[in-house]
């Protein structure tokens, strides 16, 4: 076997015209995403190069806007992220892929006879008379496809929790794909859409590690969804001295204040939002001066979005602002809570090391368990 055949990674950098450094400081902040030592870059970087073959994946679309997949194709840019995606096989995707009609789900069907690959599903899945695929309802497809797949990866809140179709009354009985895959690994990636950077990590998991990460009750990837965004959000510190935006373009909201009166979810969210950003660190909601909408928790759209939450019903004393406080101390609005829970300790090491990775490859992160 040539040398130049011997690494699918080695060839993508070359191609690309990215080197080994560049490539080694992209795995210290996958490392970083994953909530990870960052001595695991190491690691993550040599799985990675020595792949031989691609994983294969099908990727299918149901009840969905196709937003997860803007957000999939986002996060193929000329960069290491690139690397990363190119060591799958994306065999069938109704949006992106070149074939049509019988040829598109021949190919669909090649797949299925093949173990280990990678099944990922995008949209609700409705009862059958909704949505018919090549004579086949969504929820025939779901299942034939998964029965030989190494995992199921549901990206989007349509497809974890029934999302948007799934909102009262539900006409078209739209279920989410937990409820209907059984005896396989089942992964969700909430989100409306996904964040395109939660999805890289968890391929680089899955090819690094060869299993999905740990999960919480919901089946979220804790490296992603284990903290509150209240205890990572940069208004935090105006939340504990009772400095609120009470109303759009009042004082507070030009000074950045809190926005849990304008129905921001953030106490009731668990997503590291805060931590990686969105389209590449640039900003999020929060940041742009509207509250979070709690996109990747169940149900979210029939909670309603300027809905303030009831605080009380959701956390301990400890997390209530101090009324009595507000005048005797202030916090800089750029400190970050200190009251959170420890995994938010935990995760809020992991953005440290991305914010670092960014900045300067990731080569001063600290080694933190």
């Amino acid at each position: 076997m040539g040398s130049d055949e011997e690494s699918l990674v080695t060839k993508s950098l070359a191609e690309r015209g990215i080197t080994r450094r560049e490539f080694l400081k992209f795995c210290t902040v996958m490392a970083g995403v994953l909530a990870l030592p960052t001595r695991y870059g190491v690691r993550i970087a040599e799985a990675l190069e020595a792949k031989k073959e691609k994983l294969p994946v099908i990727w299918l679309e149901f009840q969905d806007c196709a937003g997860c997949s803007e957000s999939f194709t986002r996060s193929y840019q000329p960069s290491a992220a690139q690397v990363v995606l190119d060591l799958i096989s994306l065999n069938y995707h109704e949006t992106l892929m070149a074939a049509a009609g019988t040829h598109a789900e021949a190919a669909r069907e090649e797949t299925i006879k093949k173990s280990g690959y990678l099944v990922v599903v995008e949209g609700a899945v409705p009862s059958s008379e909704y949505c018919v695929i090549g004579g086949k309802t969504a929820e025939q497809i779901l299942l034939e496809s998964a029965k030989n797949a190494a995992a199921v990866v549901a990206v989007g809140s349509c497809s974890s929790f029934g999302g948007l179709p799934k909102a009262h009354p539900n006409p078209t009985g739209a279920r989410a794909v937990m409820d209907l895959v059984k005896g396989k690994p089942v992964l969700n990636l909430p989100g409306c859409p996904v964040n395109g950077e939660n999805i890289t990590a968890t391929i680089a998991h899955f090819l690094t590690f060869g299993e999905l990460p740990a999960m919480d009750k919901l089946h979220r990837p804790l490296f992603a969804y284990g903290a509150l965004i209240h205890d990572n959000c940069p208004r935090r510190a105006h939340f504990d001295s009772d400095e609120f935006v009470r109303e759009w373009g009042d004082k507070g909201h030009k000074k950045g204040w809190c926005l849990y009166h304008m129905g921001c979810k953030g106490p009731i969210t668990y997503s590291n939002c805060p931590l990686i950003l969105w389209n590449d660190g640039t900003s999020w909601p929060i940041g742009s001066g509207h509250g979070c909408i709690g996109c990747v928790e169940p149900d979210f759209w029939d909670r309603g979005i300027y809905k303030q939450v009831k605080i009380h019903e959701v956390a301990p004393p400890a997390f209530y602002p101090e009324s009595a406080a507000k005048n005797e101390k202030k916090i800089s609005g750029t400190s970050y809570a200190v009251t959170g829970a420890v995994v938010g300790a935990a995760i809020g090491a992991g953005a440290a090391a991305i914010a670092k990775g960014k900045s300067n490859g990731g080569e001063k992160s600290s080694d933190e368990s």
